[in-house]
């Protein structure tokens, strides 16, 4: 007798409840995590405020927030925390979400998803050619920030206290790592 493995794909994905948990499927693979926690929330909160103050203040394009689609193909949907989709990536933007890589994705870390989030959608993304991937620690009050090279990812900085850092894509930004805590 041999077991048969079944791909999910997006037309199985969108039959999916809306029942308040967060569904992705990661190469035909369904995954299902809780709601985030509310100090999940504050600091995605607090770094969506200063992302999209810098990308609309500067004109480089869009952040969004969970929950949204991110269609990296039809057997990969995930639902980043945060993306960004630089100016000449906003056609990747449909009525089902966000079709193909955005710019950046974005990860807050709990301690339910944390091995997910580093080692399964961190592979997601580096093979659909998403070429920045930020890991966002409350636990560790740290944002690791992460540069495509080639089929995988390379530590672009690790920051983490007060002093204000740029971190890729954007220049100028000077985040406070230390902002973001609840």
């Amino acid at each position: 007798m041999s077991s048969r493995h079944v791909a999910l794909t997006y037309h199985d994905y969108a039959a999916l409840p809306d029942d308040g948990r967060r569904y992705e499927i990661h190469d035909g693979e369904l995954s299902v995590t809780a709601a985030p926690s509310p100090q999940h929330q504050l600091t995605s909160a607090n770094l969506f405020r200063i992302l999209d103050a810098h990308v609309r203040s500067h004109g480089l394009g869009v952040v969004l927030y969970a929950p949204l689609d991110v269609i990296l193909s039809d057997s990969a949907i995930v639902q980043p925390d945060l993306v960004y989709l630089a100016s000449e990536r906003l056609n990747a933007v449909s009525g089902r979400g966000i079709e193909g890589p955005p710019t950046l994705a974005v990860e807050i870390l709990s301690p339910s998803t944390a091995t997910t989030d580093r080692a399964t959608k961190a592979s997601l993304y580096a093979s659909h050619g998403v070429p920045f991937f930020w890991l966002v620690d409350p636990g560790a009050r740290a944002i690791e920030a992460y540069r495509l090279a080639g089929d995988r990812y390379a530590v672009a900085l690790r920051a983490i206290g007060t002093d204000p850092v740029d971190l890729p894509p954007f220049t100028g930004l000077a985040l406070i790592p230390a902002s973001l805590w609840p």
